[in-house]
């Protein structure tokens, strides 16, 4: 099925719609349900909500359809709409619980889940798309999609992280901001981020921080969640950046003449290949 496109704009514009246009992925949980522990999923994205969690990805990869739809309405209490919330992986879920008339706004996928036009067109304008992207064919295949079809780029990982052992090569707080240069989306840093790494990675191009045991193994999720918000809010850019428009403007240029960024994004860790 061919993929949506949104207002007509050129390929790897982003012009989001719907509840896209209202995306705020500043801090941005990601659950695990070990680190949650006996506190469980639901009460943690309850308290790290409160705390002032913008976005929250259930992220469950064993559990049965069945299971995860019970999952996203247990989630949905919790969040009582005062977060954007997006299931990891799983398209099938996701439309199954909007089916059901469940208050999920999209789906993140990864580089070897269902293809993303696929996933825009059974979600729809209105839902919230994110993709994984660590490497510079990744940012190729963005700019080549219609306009409209991924709203934003979860890239990293900034340090290697237990949370998930089978990531790419470490990316680097350096290597994370020239990636957001060259992308025409959002970029969510996310993968072993620190609270002391926000000034850095704002000021790099970062549209948020997506947080996994930082929020779900803390002792008190909301004041985890109190004080990175908090400390993004402080880290606001303090000298003039370009706009987004100028930077998908610049990436599509590049693309057509070659010049998009060759392999090397990563720090001192290594290097995505």
């Amino acid at each position: 099925m061919p993929s949506r496109s949104r207002a007509g704009a050129p390929a790897g514009s982003p012009v989001p719609a719907g509840t896209a246009a209202l995306l705020d992925p500043s801090v941005y949980l990601v659950t695990d349900r070990a680190l949650c522990g006996a506190r469980g999923v639901a009460e943690t994205v309850r308290l790290a909500v409160e705390g002032g969690v913008a976005m929250v990805q259930l992220r469950e990869k064993h559990a049965s359809l069945d299971e995860q739809l019970r999952q996203v309405e247990e989630l949905a209490v919790a969040i009582e709409g005062r977060a954007r919330f997006v299931v990891n992986d799983r398209l099938d879920v996701a439309v199954a619980a909007r089916d059901r008339g469940l208050p999920v706004d999209g789906v993140h996928l990864g580089q070897g889940d269902e293809q993303v036009g696929t996933a825009r067109a059974e979600l729809g304008d209105d839902a919230i798309l994110g993709l994984t992207a660590n490497a510079p064919e990744h940012l190729d295949a963005v700019l080549r999609l219609p306009s409209g079809t991924v709203d934003y780029l979860g890239v990293g990982v900034i340090r290697p992280t237990a949370t998930k052992p089978d990531h790419p090569p470490a990316l680097g707080v350096d290597g994370f901001a020239r990636f957001a240069a060259a992308s025409p989306l959002p970029c969510v840093a996310i993968g072993g981020v620190r609270i002391e790494d926000l000034p850095e990675l704002r000021q790099g191009g970062a549209a948020g921080v997506a947080l996994v045991s930082a929020l779900c193994a803390a002792p008190d999720p909301a004041a985890a969640a109190r004080r990175f918000a908090a400390a993004w809010s402080r880290a606001m850019p303090s000298r003039a950046t370009p706009s987004r428009a100028t930077r998908s403007r610049d990436a599509r240029n590049g693309a057509e003449e070659g010049a998009l960024p060759s392999p090397g994004f990563g720090g001192a860790e290594g290097a995505p290949r």
